[in-house]
């Protein structure tokens, strides 16, 4: 039987059409506010020691030249049997870290660790999610950031998922 693909879903999205909830942007409500959203994955290819995350806006502008993708999370050495995280799983600081053995939130473009939703100037934003299955953990240090992570994974990717959420 063949091995399935990787797939990331989010409940909360998929019932509004593959958009971001307000709750998981700046422009939330009071406590309903800049949570991150709960995300599912399936099929995560044997093999796998860390699965890691990056969520980014792909249509952001820079404000000096092209559009340039913004960083919102950056999840890395999930542990393969994970199956997801819970709504405002974010910031849940050590108790989650430990729990989830090892696990770290990196540094956003806002330069502030963890989850930090969307409030670009314009709506109709693309967010990507994008999931790496991992041979390895990665070792990054204190700073853990889009790029290093990027560039630490090369070589090493044994899957990939995306979702992408309009906002």
């Amino acid at each position: 039987m063949a091995q399935e693909s990787l797939r990331l879903v989010s409940h909360p999205i998929a019932a509004h059409d593959g958009r971001l909830p307000r709750q998981y942007t700046a422009e939330g409500q009071g406590a309903k506010k800049d949570m991150s959203p709960p995300l599912e994955w399936y099929g995560v290819p044997e093999g796998t020691r860390s699965l890691a995350l990056v969520v980014q806006d792909i249509d952001a502008p820079d404000p000096e030249g092209p559009v340039v993708p913004w960083t919102h999370w950056v999840v890395v050495n999930i542990p393969p049997d994970t199956k997801g995280f819970p709504e405002g799983f974010s910031g849940q600081g050590g108790a989650a870290s430990a729990a989830a053995g090892g696990l770290q939130e990196g540094i956003n473009d806002w330069k502030q660790p963890g989850w930090r939703g969307p409030v670009p100037p314009s709506h109709g934003h693309r967010i990507q999610f994008k999931l790496y299955a991992l041979d390895d953990e990665v070792r990054l240090g204190n700073k853990v950031t889009k790029d290093k992570l990027l560039d630490a994974i090369e070589g090493h990717v044994l899957g990939e998922a995306e979702l992408i959420a309009v906002y």
